[in-house]
């Protein structure tokens, strides 16, 4: 593979992609098997290829540093270099009328004390960071699909206890679905 690929970072989320003394760089590098150029004046971070990177392994860098600049932990974004984890957004600006619309939504998202942005991570197994406009999700396929689900039944107005309903039903289905993965799997 050949060129840079520009990834636009939060310049506050700068410090996190580099860490203390480059390790979170280092971290990054060797998890993705690429190299990252920062450029602190504008805010941007380079995925570099090297001769050994796969292009699935470039796109996961990009989407990890992504997450970092949403808010996500260095843990979380490396947490990508798993072939099974993903990492999927949610535009909630384009739900919101207007700015105390927005700043509505998002409290509705974390909920009281963060309780509900909690118990949703706990029940689908992901991990969400709430932006400013945008919600980030780290979790497997069906784990973000579920947690996007209940996100945008929050966003359409539905009540927490009726989101929490579908995600008690759509986690016994998952895990069922899991058991019965496994129990063919060790078949074998």
């Amino acid at each position: 593979m050949e060129g840079r690929i520009p990834v636009a970072v939060r310049i506050d989320r700068l410090g996190v992609i580099v860490g203390k003394g480059g390790l979170n760089k280092r971290r990054l590098e060797e998890a993705f098997d690429v190299k990252i150029e920062v450029d602190d004046a504008k805010g941007v971070v380079y995925i570099v290829p090297t001769s050994s990177s796969s292009p699935f392994k470039v796109l996961k860098a990009r989407k990890a540093v992504e997450a970092i600049s949403l808010g996500f932990s260095i843990d979380d974004a490396i947490r990508l270099s798993e072939a099974l984890v993903d990492f999927a957004t949610i535009d909630i600006s384009d739900v919101a009328r207007n700015r105390h619309d927005l700043t509505r939504i998002k409290a509705r998202i974390i909920g009281t004390h963060g309780r509900f942005k909690k118990t949703l991570e706990e029940m689908t197994g992901t991990k969400i960071v709430v932006g400013d406009k945008i919600v980030g999700i780290i979790g497997d396929y069906e784990q973000i699909r579920v947690a996007r689900e209940a996100i945008e039944r929050i966003l359409r107005g539905l009540s927490h206890r009726s989101v929490l309903q579908f995600l008690e039903s759509e986690t016994r289905i998952l895990k069922r679905r899991r058991i019965e993965l496994w129990e063919k799997w060790t078949a074998f």
